[in-house]
């Protein structure tokens, strides 16, 4: 796909704001007429720019009282290794995010669960259950300061100090 434009821009900036929007809701926001704002869309979604849409669950609202963060170190990273630790993780379904690292440790894992109890046998049952683990770090998170934002993908966003 080619270098984004200011519109393009523009329509992800929204749709990440509310991606509930309809075209027309949507064409009024970035200045643009219904079919052409669709065609971009289609085309942003094609090139795989928007990935997808879905709804931001409250984890308290389901009852996922405890998050924390884990920290995962191998013992090998041999190419077979690593597959295998990537297919177990995205297995549990309590870890709802992963992320491969550079540096001291080679996974971050945001875990949610419904209370300690919970987390203690994911730990003990499904976690240290992976043959190549030789370290895990886990730090809980009691409140969330920023919650998952938009990406900031507009060229004039700045860092401002407050």
């Amino acid at each position: 796909m080619n270098a984004l434009d200011a519109i393009d821009r523009l329509i992800l900036a929204e749709l990440q704001s509310d991606g509930r929007l309809t075209n027309q809701e949507l064409a009024d926001r970035v200045g643009l007429s219904p079919s052409p704002c669709l065609r971009r869309v289609r085309r942003l979604e094609d090139a795989g720019v928007i990935s997808g849409y879905r709804a931001v669950v409250s984890p308290k609202a389901v009852d996922l009282e405890i998050t924390a963060f884990v920290r995962l170190r191998l013992a090998s990273h041999e190419g077979s290794t690593v597959d295998a630790v990537e297919e177990r993780l995205r297995a549990i379904p309590w870890i709802v995010e992963a992320h491969l690292l550079a540096g001291d440790w080679d996974y971050l894992v945001r875990v949610v669960t419904p209370g300690f109890d919970e987390y203690e046998r994911l730990l003990r049952e499904h976690l240290r259950a992976i043959p190549s683990l030789s370290s895990i770090d886990t730090t809980f998170a009691f409140g969330v300061t920023k919650p998952l934002s938009p990406l900031p993908i507009h060229r004039d966003v700045a860092v401002r100090a407050p």
